[in-house]
């Protein structure tokens, strides 16, 4: 691992509770994983994984107060769930305070809760490590997203937006509309 990340990787260990900063090494190893799988940038995977939930730990009035001060868009969603707001920051953060300025690492951070139509390969890359690396809670389809992800990213993405929007409709939990938005597209490349 280069300085860069060693670096960012000791700073994020003080700033993340420790079942965070497990959870975000396994994103980093798993996103290394699938960029060698499918051909991406190795550099980007390993960057976007471990700062993917670098404002995570930042409690929700502080999340709200920080966009306000940055300018970074509040939905009413968000402002009813403030946890949504972490990758939003995160993406700030991982530009302002870490110094990260490929846009391509900066977006798959950013969208990595939500995902977006037309998702690039990092995006995709990393919606899905934070979904399944290892020391994720195993859920009921779990082995096939994990073997999707090696082998038809496109479905194992779209496997997992459709798990989620039925579990959030299913809990009655906010929903994102990006993230329908999201699911419907991909529904459709089907």
């Amino acid at each position: 691992m280069n300085h860069e990340l060693t670096f960012i990787q000791n700073e994020l260990k003080k700033e993340l509770d420790e079942p965070r900063y497990q959870h975000t090494l396994g994103v980093m190893y798993t996103a290394s994983a699938m960029a060698m799988c499918h051909g991406a940038d190795l550099a980007q995977a390993l960057t976007a994984g471990l700062l993917h939930d670098c404002a995570k730990c930042i409690p929700a009035d502080e999340k709200i107060r920080m966009c306000k001060e940055h300018e970074i868009p509040v939905t009413d969603i968000e402002y009813a769930n403030p946890g949504l707001l972490h990758a939003k920051l995160g993406a700030y953060l991982a530009e302002e305070k870490y110094g990260i300025l490929d846009p391509v690492i900066l977006d798959a951070i950013r969208y990595h809760t939500t995902g977006r139509p037309e998702m690039t390969l990092m995006d995709k890359i990393i919606y899905i490590s934070d979904y399944m690396e290892p020391g994720r809670k195993e859920l009921p389809n779990m082995n096939d997203v994990r073997y999707l992800a090696f082998h038809d990213i496109d479905a194992c993405l779209y496997r997992i937006l459709k798990d989620s929007l039925e579990y959030l409709n299913s809990t009655g939990k906010p929903l994102d509309p990006m993230t329908a938005e999201t699911c419907q597209y991909y529904e459709n490349k089907r």
